[in-house]
């Protein structure tokens, strides 16, 4: 949307150009007017860069937030694994036997 808006100016910043450089005005002299514009660029040319910058940087927080997303779902699926096994590997109610062991090894098998 900022690209778009800064387009839009420098548009109407050309055609400023070419209004004053056919029609002239008597508020101001052709310097100070062909400065007023040089300054106007150059502000435009410092606000087009630090767009650029500014979606380089939102572009690597993006990935950056992928990364995550992928990571805290591979964590949160091993945690679910882990959760279900150890509750698996609780003894029942029974007492600990060798048989009651040999059972619950077959069962986790």
């Amino acid at each position: 949307e900022l690209e778009n808006q800064l387009t839009t100016k420098s548009r109407t910043l050309d055609e400023l150009k070419q209004s004053l450089a056919s029609n002239g005005s008597a508020e101001q002299t052709p310097e100070a007017q062909s400065l007023r514009i040089a300054e106007l660029c150059e502000m435009k040319d410092s606000i087009v860069n630090q767009v650029a910058q500014l979606k380089a940087s939102m572009q690597s927080v993006l990935e950056q937030w992928r990364a995550y997303d992928e990571i805290y779902a591979e964590v949160s699926l091993m945690t679910t694994r882990y959760l279900y096994c150890i509750d698996q590997c609780k003894p029942s109610g029974e007492e600990a036997s060798l048989e009651a062991l040999k059972k619950q090894v077959k069962t986790l098998q």
